[in-house]
């Protein structure tokens, strides 16, 4: 712990054991509690200075756990979920219980995801390797007068680490059970007065921990590749430019999922988490052109570039941020984990994502701060996916569905804090944004039937293109409080919208493909927090509502026209999310430090009159169910803690450990049925470092889910509940290994 910004705030619950500095501007300090600087509410602020539930883990510990992308933040982040769709590279974000299941790929998340500064608003577009980074912060609740973007359950921003001013290289290797090899290195410093580069890049191979069944095969190897190049530039005395090029290569294989039950094709469940199916049609391999036994797998590739200009005029600073960004998606993934080819999917998809941010910000007479902002960005995808329901419904059902999808987003925001007094603030931000979406050319093919687009509305198998203008009004006010210098009170009225959409799976029915509209999320918080006993312990918490209208959830809607149940997303009137989060950390001595997170939270919707499908199917007319009190479907109670010691062994070595634990809760998914249920789970770790006091180099001994817990991500059904196919997602089994950190 030897640097400012490797280790994380004390408001996180979490320290680190470093492993790899990425701020190597500062000197070497005695391992005692350090401070890291925040920019969550665009100014550099103590995280304890800043008046919103934030999380903050800085680089070197993402390392030390083992988190290469951002799913794996999750264990580690009060009430924060982030569920891979079905296992697939589509990830569901949810803190504090707003998320959304939807493992298409057109859809906004309820989370923004910002690199940089820069947004990404297609969830599958940030599935890349978390590498080189100075700090994660995860913020909770809804964000918009701030952002690009607008969100009604928090924001997560990756800081990359910047270019220095003096040269300085470093270098991680880290083997793993099952064969995984991890890498990671960096070189920075100037090339001349004026310009500073940095060049990092990531690797990983091999952990291949997955067994398929009927053949041997093992799955689950990564191959992954990652290169980002930094060049900071002074144009002139009072501006700087920063260029940032970056990509990556993911060839590694998908998630083998588990049948939990047996299947009606005659298929026993599956003797354990590591054991897995998998397998096509002829009739679908030949369509995708590849192997009937082919196992899940990405070759995804993406890259991107931004240029920052920060420029000082006056008394305003102002920043710049533009951005391209690209993925290229070729993902296939056997939903039924069957030999047959009962639920295949093969994703193809292209996105194109370039947005345009110019934001202001400045400071009147030490009472008023300021930050406003305009936005613009402009999303292009073009993708087809393809399944296999040849076992499901017979020969001639391997199935193509393309379709095209345009966003136009336009916002401005502005945000204020005003200092009424030395210890008494008042808080106000607005946001308006208008949004418009264009769903087209989207149809559902079959390979012996043609189109599938039976009813009025599809012309030549191709529905008609699907329109969503929306334009809304968003915002925040709060008040601070700072009774002493070391305590925080603040509660605020924030209210968040996510983005309306359309229902773009296998489509039969124009309806299906109708919009749903946006969500909004209105969030009442109150919290604190202080540190006290000198320092030594550092203690947050919040408690919140959010009452929530025109929740978005997967369901149905029955078309008397045709006398068919139609799947779609639609809009529950309204619902509530309530809970609280507690946050501790304990230093009793400059070596030791004690961290305990709890998170607790609970939701059910209030007015919600839903498709019963079940009977609507028996009476061939819609019946309907009052979902009312039925609870939403996450996990209500999360906890974490860690336990961190760091020690001289003498003037030139020493020694650290670090175990560090968490629970999830069990996720209940009342909208599927109680066989669904994903039991509750701990996963437990721990680390043992030795080095040199000067940090030059560091070797570590690890463990992951040490006690080899089973645990599973998610669980779900093909093709209805208790029908072809009973799955979950597992998660992996214990896993150990040594990693060499080296810098100069």
């Amino acid at each position: 712990m030897k640097n400012l910004m490797s280790c994380t705030a004390l408001v996180s619950g979490l320290m680190c054991n470093c492993a790899f500095a990425q701020n190597e501007t500062q000197a070497a300090a005695p391992a005692t509690r350090d401070v890291i600087t925040v920019t969550a509410l665009r100014r550099e602020q103590s995280p304890q200075d800043v008046s919103v539930a934030l999380t903050v883990l800085g680089g070197d510990e993402l390392i030390a756990l083992g988190v290469d992308t951002l799913n794996g933040l999750e264990n580690f982040t009060p009430s924060l979920e982030i569920e891979s769709q079905f296992g697939g590279g589509q990830p569901s974000y949810s803190i504090r219980g707003v998320g959304f299941r939807d493992y298409a790929t057109l859809n906004a998340p309820t989370v923004g995801i910002y690199v940089d500064d820069v947004a990404f608003p297609v969830p599958v577009m940030t599935q890349g390797v978390l590498f080189d980074v100075d700090r994660v912060e995860i913020l909770r609740g809804p964000q918009g007068t701030l952002y690009g973007r607008n969100t009604t359950g928090g924001a997560i921003k990756v800081i990359s680490a910047r270019p220095t001013d003096e040269f300085h290289a470093g270098l991680v290797v880290e083997g793993g059970r099952f064969g995984r090899v991890d890498t990671e290195g960096f070189i920075s410093g100037p090339v001349s007065e004026t310009v500073r580069i940095r060049l990092s890049g990531a690797s990983a191979h091999g952990g291949d921990w997955q067994t398929n069944r009927e053949t041997g095969e093992e799955i689950g190897d990564a191959e992954k590749y990652a290169l980002r190049g930094l060049v900071a530039v002074d144009l002139l005395e009072n501006i700087e430019a920063l260029i940032n090029i970056h990509g990556f290569i993911d060839d590694s294989d998908g998630l083998g999922l588990q049948l939990f039950n047996p299947s009606v094709f005659g298929a026993p469940a599956h003797a354990g988490r590591r054991e897995t199916s998998f397998g096509s049609s002829d009739e679908f391999a030949a369509l995708v052109d590849f192997d009937a036994g082919q196992h899940p797998f990405r070759n995804n590739e993406g890259w991107g570039a931004s240029l920052t200009l920060g420029a000082v005029l006056g008394d305003v600073d102002l920043t710049y941020i533009g951005s391209f960004e690209t993925l290229n998606r070729k993902e296939f993934n056997d939903w039924d984990a069957l030999t047959t080819g009962a639920a295949g999917v093969f994703f193809q998809s292209s996105i194109e994502v370039m947005s345009h941010e110019l934001r202001f910000s400045g400071e009147t007479a030490n009472r008023l701060h300021w930050v406003g902002g305009l936005y613009y960005a402009d999303e292009d995808l073009n993708e087809v996916y393809q399944s296999d329901f040849v076992a499901s419904f017979g020969p001639g059902f391997a199935v193509t569905t393309p379709y095209k999808q345009d966003v136009r987003t336009l916002a401005a925001y502005l945000h204020t804090d005003f200092n009424v007094t030395d210890r008494i603030t008042v808080v106000a931000g607005i946001r308006y944004e208008d949004e418009k979406r264009r769903l087209r050319d989207l149809g559902t093919f079959a390979t012996g039937f043609g189109a599938l687009n039976f009813a009025n509305g599809a012309v030549d198998g191709t529905l008609e293109n699907r329109d969503l203008n929306s334009d809304n009004v968003s915002g925040k006010i709060g008040l601070n409080i700072k009774p002493t210098k070391d305590i925080l009170l603040y509660t605020s009225y924030s209210r968040g919208i996510k983005s309306g959409g359309f229902t773009a799976y296998n489509t039969l029915n124009p309806r299906a493909v109708d919009p749903f509209t946006p969500e909004r999320l209105n969030a009442y918080e109150a919290g604190f927090k202080t540190q006290f006993a000198g320092g030594a312990v550092t203690m947050n918490s919040a408690v919140f509502y959010y009452d929530y209208k025109d929740q978005q959830v997967q369901s149905a809607i029955f078309d008397a026209g045709t006398g068919a149940i139609v799947g779609r997303i639609v809009n529950a009137p309204e619902s509530e999310i309530y809970g609280a989060e507690l946050e501790i950390a304990y230093h009793p001595t400059p070596w030791l430090t004690i961290g305990q997170s709890l998170g607790y939270k609970n939701g059910e919707f209030k007015s919600f009159t839903d498709l019963d499908t079940a009977a609507t199917a028996a009476a061939s007319t819609a019946v309907f169910v009052d979902r009312a009190g039925q609870d939403l479907g996450f996990p209500k109670l999360g906890y974490q803690g860690f336990v961190t010691a760091e020690m001289p062994l003498s003037e030139t070595w020493r020694l650290g450990g670090r175990i560090d634990y968490s629970y999830r809760g069990d996720l209940a998914l009342p909208l599927l049925g109680p066989n669904y249920r994903v039991e509750d789970y701990w996963l437990t770790n721990a680390q043992l470092t030795f080095g040199p006091q000067d940090d030059r180099w560091e070797i570590a001994l690890w463990g992951r889910n040490i006690f080899n817990a089973d645990f599973d991500e998610t669980r779900n059904f093909f093709i209805a509940p208790g029908g072809v196919a009973d799955v979950a997602a597992p998660g992996p089994p214990a896993t150990y290994g040594a990693r060499l950190s080296v810098r100069y």
